[in-house]
């Protein structure tokens, strides 16, 4: 559980850290009701051709268990692409989404 919370804190630091004061920060909950721990998270502007970094990096998020996301980046878009890795070596991308419109993201099996 420490482990949990603790990637929860940074990445929200992590995300914090690289944003100027006049970005709107996005915020979601992220909740994994799969089956496998989520042990990578990524979220890129979907006008980016790369994923940005781990954001759970040394963490994970359990089965049943959710956090907050707080992407502050200071991009003024709201369009992100989000990938999660699963500790059972499965993946999951979803592309296009509104983040400013997103109040959750579920994975699911």
């Amino acid at each position: 559980m420490k482990t949990l919370l603790t990637a929860a804190a940074s990445a929200a630091v992590l995300l914090a850290s690289q944003a100027p004061a006049f970005a709107e920060d996005l915020e979601f909950l992220l909740v994994n009701d799969s089956s496998a721990d989520l042990v990578e998270f990524n979220v890129s502007p979907a006008s980016s051709d790369r994923w940005e970094d781990n954001l759970i990096d040394g963490g994970y998020l359990a089965p049943g268990y959710e956090i907050g996301v707080l992407i502050a980046d200071g991009a003024t878009t709201c369009v992100y692409d989000i990938r999660g890795s699963f500790a059972d070596r499965s993946e999951e991308e979803d592309f296009g989404l509104d983040l400013c419109d997103l109040g959750e993201y579920v994975f699911t099996d």
